[in-house]
């Protein structure tokens, strides 16, 4: 089995502090983190239809399946456990209807909790999980 592989967008303030997020809370530290704009990040981001210059979901690929918008949603809060967990009943709404919160903060996300000029760095001791380059 690989480790989940979590592709973000680090110039996004609100991704890059749920990726701080998972790193304080996962259950198991083995999730590999991917910025889009590597150059994996790039090419996982093209081969599932994201525009790696302008992205409008994240995904979460867990042993060849690749999740997206609000499933990766439900499936990251498997992995952060806890009170996080219970957002798998989310999984009773149609995915339209969830997928269509989930684009409603995408898209705004810039203009609500703001943009980067660089990308997330991560501290010394978690840099061998992400590829950021």
């Amino acid at each position: 089995m690989t480790p989940p592989t979590y592709l973000f967008d680090g110039h996004c303030v609100l991704c890059s502090r749920a990726v701080q997020y998972i790193l304080r809370h996962e259950t198991t530290p083995e999730m590999r983190f991917v910025a889009i704009t590597s150059a994996e990040g790039r090419e996982l981001a093209q081969a599932n239809d994201i525009d790696p210059d302008n992205p409008e979901s994240f995904l979460i690929i867990e042993d060849d399946v690749v999740h997206r918008s609000s499933d990766a949603l439900i499936v990251l809060a498997r992995y952060i456990g806890g009170v996080h967990r219970i957002a798998v009943i989310g999984k009773i709404l149609p995915r339209p209807i969830r997928d269509w919160l989930y684009s409603l903060i995408a898209k705004n996300r810039y203009k609500v909790f703001g943009q980067t000029e660089s990308c997330y760095v991560p501290a010394p001791e978690n840099r061998h999980r992400f590829i950021l380059s």
